[in-house]
């Protein structure tokens, strides 16, 4: 009896896993697709893929999508936020830099999120930690890039693309809470709009812009594959399901998975250089990260600590 129930209690970890490599794997494959397709074409056709696999997963369970316009438009402003845009800033942004770099840095959107709810959603409050989470996410931020030493070359470029899409991020965030949480669809039918949406925005940027700029190769052609259909789709179910089994707490902490699978993908397949500087930026980035997202109290322990003293 008690093997059945752990069984049930810890099912959500296959799918927490899964979401985890997906999501770490996503940098790599775009640097794979960048060999053969434009930064623009790399986001086209991940969310292009990846609203073929969800359209198919919701007509295989029968899931009706959204109906009314002003949905769709909601949907759509999420799409530029969580997809469009930052399919296409990582993009150029791995142009510069390297994907251990945007995978690091992609940890930085709790961060962009709170000081987001700052000064836009202000009925969202954050509390004492969530403000010394900012400090050191700014901290950490500074040694990941190097920015005290000056960035070398182009990297100043990427840098600035790859946070300006956390920033997207942390607006999707906020927006999606106050306006697209309340519909009353399922977590399917959203994100099947969603995608779908993203990948109505990008196609007259991928038509003007152009999708290649060389031939195919394998690599581009499985990492696409892979981006749009495991990390653009299917990734969003199993994230859903990690919500509904463990609760948003427990499914928000593969945050902290995403860049260490980044990290040993780019060193292990890539060859790309890490430098000491960057684990220590990278750390008090996932710092910022659990104090911003509330993991832990900094505050409360000190407090304790001198009330203890007294």
């Amino acid at each position: 009896m008690s093997s059945r129930h752990t069984f049930s209690k810890n099912s959500w970890l296959p799918g927490f896993v899964a979401l985890g490599i997906a999501w770490g794997s996503s940098f790599l494959f775009i640097k794979w697709g960048l060999v053969t397709l434009t930064a623009v074409g790399v986001a086209f056709l991940r969310c292009s893929i990846g609203a073929l696999t969800l359209l198919a997963f919701s007509l295989a369970t029968k899931t009706k999508l959204p109906n009314k316009p002003r949905h769709w438009l909601h949907l759509a402003v999420v799409a530029f936020l969580l997809n469009a845009g930052p399919g296409y800033l990582f993009a150029v942004g791995e142009t510069h830099v390297s994907s251990v770099m945007a995978g690091l840095l992609n940890a930085t959107t709790p961060l962009m999120t709170v000081i987001v709810i700052t000064f836009a959603f202000r009925e969202q409050k954050i509390n004492r930690d969530q403000s010394i989470g900012v400090a050191i996410g700014f901290l950490g931020i500074a040694l990941l890039t190097g920015a005290f030493n000056g960035l070398p070359g182009s990297d100043w470029k990427g840098i600035l693309g790859l946070l300006l899409a956390t920033f997207l991020y942390g607006i999707s965030a906020p927006y999606s809470k106050r306006f697209v949480a309340p519909l009353h669809y399922s977590s399917t039918a959203l994100a099947t709009g969603q995608v779908i949406s993203a990948a109505v925005l990008l196609a007259p940027f991928a038509l003007i812009g152009g999708i290649t700029h060389s031939s195919w190769n394998a690599k581009s052609l499985w990492g696409m594959l892979a981006l749009g259909a495991i990390g653009t789709g299917f990734a969003y179910i199993w994230n859903f399901r990690n919500v509904r089994l463990a609760g948003s707490a427990v499914a928000s902490t593969v945050t902290y998975m995403t860049p260490l699978v980044a990290t040993l993908l780019g060193i292990w397949l890539l060859n790309e250089p890490f430098k000491i500087t960057q684990l220590f930026g990278g750390s008090l980035v996932l710092l910022s990260a659990a104090l911003v997202q509330k993991k832990f109290s900094l505050t409360d322990k000190f407090s304790k600590k001198f009330s203890k003293k007294l």
